[in-house]
C-alpha cells in the first residue's frame, strides 16, 4: 500500500516542495489522523516512509496503532527539484520560459536545474521496491510523494493512459491511498488514489 502525506501549506499555494521539509499543515495533520482511523483494521507487516518530514509524520499516525515503527528511506524522497523548490509553476516558466509547453504535471520531461530526473527518481524507487517487495503474503506501508508515486506506477507498467492510449495526467491528493498488489502474473493495481476516507473531515 503506497499513501501520499498529507497536506502542507506549499501544497495548498501549489509550490514545488521536492527535498524541502516542509511540515504539515493543521489540515495535512487531520488527513493524517483519518488514514489512520481509516486503515486501523488492516494489517500490516512493516511500514516504511521517506525520511521528510510532511511523510514521516504521516507515517507513523497509521503505523502507532499497529504497534510498528516506521522504518525512514530516503529513496521514497520526493524528486529534488533543484532551483525550483518553493516555486510556483508560473514563477518557474517565468524564470525558465522554454517550459511553458511542458505543463506543471509532465514528471517525465521534469530535469530542474540542480535536480533530479524522473529516471533517477525511478532508479531509486525500483531499488527500494527490489529490496522490500513481498510475494503477496504480506502488506507493507509506503508513505512518500506524489512523484514518487508517478514513479511506482512506471517501475511496476502501469502509467495511466487515456482511452487512445496516450499518457494521461494524474494528480495524486494529499493523503491517497493507492494499493498494489504483487503476484505470480505481476502487479495489479487495486485501489488508485483513493481518499473516501477524508470525506469526514472536508
Amino acid at each position: 500500500m503506497v499513501v501520499r502525506h498529507g497536506r502542507t501549506e506549499w501544497n495548498a499555494s501549489r509550490r514545488f516542495q521536492g527535498h524541502s521539509d516542509i511540515p504539515l499543515s493543521a489540515e495535512g495533520r487531520a488527513q493524517a489522523r483519518a488514514l489512520g482511523d481509516a486503515l486501523r483494521g488492516r494489517t500490516f507487516a512493516r511500514a516504511y516512509a521517506s525520511d521528510l518530514g510532511r511523510a514521516l509524520e504521516t507515517a507513523r499516525a497509521i503505523a502507532e496503532p499497529h504497534g510498528l515503527a516506521v522504518v525512514p528511506d530516503a529513496r521514497l524522497r520526493e524528486f529534488n527539484f533543484g532551483k525550483w523548490e518553493g516555486l510556483t509553476w508560473n514563477e518557474i516558466v517565468e524564470r525558465w520560459p522554454e517550459l511553458r509547453d511542458h505543463g506543471s504535471t509532465a514528471a517525465k520531461l521534469y530535469v530542474p536545474e540542480g535536480g533530479e530526473s524522473f529516471a533517477v527518481v525511478c532508479d531509486r524507487v525500483r531499488a527500494f521496491f527490489d529490496e522490500v517487495a513481498t510475494d503477496g503474503e504480506e502488506t507493507i506501508l509506503v508513505v512518500t510523494h506524489a512523484g514518487v508515486l508517478h514513479a511506482t506506477l512506471e517501475v511496476f507498467g502501469h502509467a495511466i493512459r487515456d482511452r487512445r492510449g496516450d499518457p494521461m495526467s494524474l494528480n495524486f491528493s494529499p493523503a491517497s491511498i493507492t494499493e498494489l498488489a504483487l503476484d505470480a502474473d505481476g502487479v495489479r493495481i487495486i485501489t488508485l488514489n483513493h481518499v473516501a476516507h477524508l470525506d469526514s473531515i472536508a
